[in-house]
């Protein structure tokens, strides 16, 4: 059985398959990027095989690279603009299907609360139009394709997306004057239950191994993969309100930062929020994530990540020291 992961790159990419490769045998594992060239020779020489493509690549593109591949981790294209994630990301799932691709893992979010279909932020919006369209695949007459939608939980070290791209180690170039971040949002309850990106992907790795093992025998083991057609919910140990994370990042910081509660027309005209978004038109699309904190979509606490790791998640206050350090 041969696992892929696509795009094998980033953040969550390359902390997922640094774990896997821990826990299956490497020349069973094809990671895809754009740029394979940059995938660590240790890997190679161990056994890994490396392929070239990018959401970007032609349908036909995209089917050869996948061809070989039974299970293929699918991490979601980085953009919160519904229209084009969808774009590129069906397509994808498509290209792996005809392929040969019979099992998907699909890097979601953890928004739209427990396991919920719907969701308030524009950036969750893809997401469920893909775990849509995995499950009617996957409920397709005949279908031998199964699929699990991993609704990775927030970033502790996303924080500054949610801060109005406060910085603590760049206190001036990433805050307003006084101390204040100012977000569409007075920083209350309920708030979002971060979760350290390396214990993500150390997850997902172990996700994908867990099933691995559990068919490469069959899938007859007692005991043996419950997430398949499922969606797991990956979070940090305890929900943080956005008044209690600054106060972490000020610590950090080593000064008072506090909230103050602006209109959104005022937050997507801040300078440093058009410099990262582009336009306010993208960050009025992004400013919708505070609609789906100010309802709780973020603040459940799901005991998966504990279960998976076996042990407790890493502390958010721990994990972005560490990341700012």
């Amino acid at each position: 059985m041969t696992i892929g992961i696509f795009p094998a790159s980033g953040g969550l990419g390359t902390s997922t398959y640094t774990h896997l490769l821990k826990l299956v045998p490497n020349d069973q594992v094809i990671l895809i990027n754009r740029n394979p060239e940059n995938v660590p020779q240790q890997y190679i020489d161990a056994g890994v095989r490396v392929r070239k493509a990018s959401y970007e690549s032609t349908f036909s593109e995209l089917e050869y690279a996948f061809s070989g591949i039974d299970v293929l981790f699918l991490i979601s294209y980085p953009s919160h603009v519904h229209d084009y994630r969808i774009k590129v990301q069906l397509p994808a799932v498509d290209a792996a299907k005809k392929a040969g691709v019979t099992h998907i893992f699909y890097s979601s979010l953890g928004f739209a609360g427990d396991h919920q279909s719907t969701s308030l932020a524009e950036v969750m919006q893809a997401h469920l139009d893909t775990e849509r369209h995995l499950a009617r695949l996957a409920a397709a007459p005949a279908s031998s394709f199964t699929y699990t939608s991993i609704r990775e939980g927030l970033y502790a070290e996303s924080t500054p997306i949610y801060t109005a791209f406060f910085d603590p180690r760049s206190v001036a170039e990433s805050s307003s004057n006084n101390g204040e971040i100012l977000i569409p949002h007075d920083g209350s309850g309920p708030g979002v239950a971060w979760v350290k990106r390396d214990e993500l992907g150390e997850a997902s790795g172990r996700l994908i191994a867990s099933y691995y093992h559990d068919h490469s025998k069959g899938g007859k083991e007692q005991g043996g993969f419950q997430f398949v057609n499922r969606t797991v919910l990956l979070t940090g140990p305890r929900v943080w309100s956005l008044a209690e994370t600054v106060a972490v990042l000020g610590e950090i910081a080593g000064r008072e930062v506090r909230i103050r509660a602006v209109p959104v027309d005022e937050y997507v005209r801040l300078p440093q929020v058009l410099a990262k978004f582009g336009s306010e038109e993208m960050a009025r699309m992004w400013a919708t994530a505070w609609d789906a904190i100010r309802a709780g979509e973020t603040a459940v606490v799901a005991p998966e990540l504990a279960a998976i790791l076996g042990r407790e998640p890493e502390a958010f206050e721990v994990a972005v020291r560490r990341h700012f350090a």
